[in-house]
Parts: structure tokens; sequence; C-alpha cells
């Protein structure tokens, strides 16, 4: 038999604790809600937010990783737009080499043929020192190799350097002819630095394929990264609107069942009378 009693409602006690575990788990799905995470701080669930932060680290730094891989990229971009200026100047080169050769030239276009030879070599020098990005160059003979980031660990990519200045093409400052068969010869000498330049701008090519394969590679890391961690941590907003729909009413059901019991030891008082 229940004891009648205005000391203690066992009634209400009951109802308050369940209305009090109700009220939590409300709390902890509107803040759910709020936030949009499942798992927003170590007290929520210590060992998942441990491993979400030690992700999202990674992810961060990745970050570092892609801005070395771009400055890579153009800088191999630099050097190989410059190689394509010196391949066409050595084009023009070949082409007044040519022209100077024949033997039925006056002095004065041999003269002109002959300057216009020299403006160009100068300029092929000029495009391998001007070929700076960032103030490095893979093209100036500065540098056999540049490394960037590859991966969080500090791993490199490392892309070798070519030299498309004279030197690199085995010519010189002072390449030139003054006779019409000298000129005939020169035009071996820049056969043989085309054939030099286009290897060179081949192994850049290639570097900067693997280059743009690695970038590409990192951004589908981090995403992979950025994704598991959303896995771990991010609440189903679908999922916990529905929960607070359920929360809301069984809250207000609480609130009744706790006045109710509340009210229940107001029939003492009928003996009394």
């Amino acid at each position: 038999m229940a004891l009648n009693s205005i000391n203690t409602n066992s009634g209400a006690l009951i109802a308050l604790q369940n209305l009090n575990s109700t009220n939590a788990e409300l709390g902890v799905t509107q803040q759910r809600i709020n936030t949009g995470k499942k798992v927003g701080n170590a007290k929520d669930n210590g060992a998942i937010w441990a491993m979400s932060k030690t992700q999202m680290a990674s992810s961060s730094s990745l970050n570092s990783v892609k801005d070395s891989l771009q400055r890579g990229q153009s800088t191999i971009d630099v050097a190989l737009a410059a190689g394509d200026t010196i391949t066409d100047l050595l084009g023009k080169m070949k082409e007044k080499a040519l022209a100077a050769s024949d033997t039925s030239l006056n002095t004065a276009s041999f003269n002109a043929l002959k300057s216009d030879f020299d403006s160009l070599r100068e300029q092929v020098q000029k495009a391998a020192d001007n070929a700076k990005f960032n103030g490095v160059s893979l093209a100036d003979g500065k540098a056999t190799q540049m490394t960037f980031l590859a991966n969080t660990d500090g791993s490199g990519f490392t892309v070798k350097a070519q030299t498309l200045g004279l030197q690199g093409l085995q010519l010189s400052a002072g390449s030139s002819f003054a006779t019409a068969t000298l000129a005939k010869a020169m035009i071996t000498q820049i056969d043989k630095a085309i054939g030099t330049a286009t290897n060179k701008l081949a192994s850049l090519g290639t570097a900067s394929t693997g280059l743009d394969t690695h970038l590409t590679f990192v951004g589908k890391l981090q995403d992979s990264l950025d994704a598991g961690v959303g896995n771990l941590v991010d609440a189903d907003l679908a999922k916990e609107s529905a929960k607070l729909q359920s929360l809301q009413t069984k809250q207000q059901l609480g609130i009744q069942a706790l006045s109710i019991a509340n009210s229940s030891t107001s029939s003492i008082l009928s003996l009394f009378r």
C-alpha cells in the first residue's frame, strides 16, 4: 500500500527525474542542431574527438603542400614559356645563318644578317636569365634541382633544373660568323642547340605532368580526409530534427505528469474536513 505522506511525494520525484532526463536529452539535441555536430568537444566523445582533430590537422597541413606544389607548377610553367621563346629564337638564328651562307650576298646584306643573328643570340640568354618565378628559376643554370613539398611528413617532389641559356645549349656569347663558310657551319651548331633545347623542355614537361598528377592526388586526399572527419563528428540533422519533435512532446507530457503528481497530495486535505 502506498504511503500517504506530505513530506515525501514519490510520484513527483519519479516524474521530476524523468523530466530532467528528457530536458538533458533535449539540450543535447538542440546543441547538435545549433552546431551541426554530434561531437563538438572532447566531453561528447573523447576518442572520436581526438581522432577527428588528428585528421583535421592532417587536412590543414595539406594546404601547405598544395601551396608548394602550385609554386612548383608556376616555376616550371615559366621555364617552359622561356623554352618556347628560346626554341623560336634558335629557329630564327638558323634562318639568319642559312641566309648568310649564301655566297652571292653583298657585304651590307651579310653584315645585316650577322647583326640580326647576334641580337637573337643575346635574346636567348636574356630569356633564360629572366625565366624566374618568386625569384627562382629552373632555366638559368643557377640551380641543379628544386624540391617542393609532396606530403605532410615533409617528403618532397624533386624537379631537375634544365639550363636553357647559351652554355646549356652548347653555344657561347661569342657564337657568331664572319664569313659565309662560318655561317654554314653555324647552321649545324644551331641544329644541335635546337635538339638540346627540345630535349630539356621535354624533361621539364614530364616533370610538370608528374607534379600536376600529384597535386590532383593531394586535393583528392584532402577531400577524403575532410569527408572522413565529417562522418565522425557531423550530426544527421534530419534524424536530430525528428528527435527534437519527439523530445519536445515528451517534455510537455513530463511537465503534465509532474503537475499531476504534485497535486496528488492535496487529496490528503479531505481527510481533515
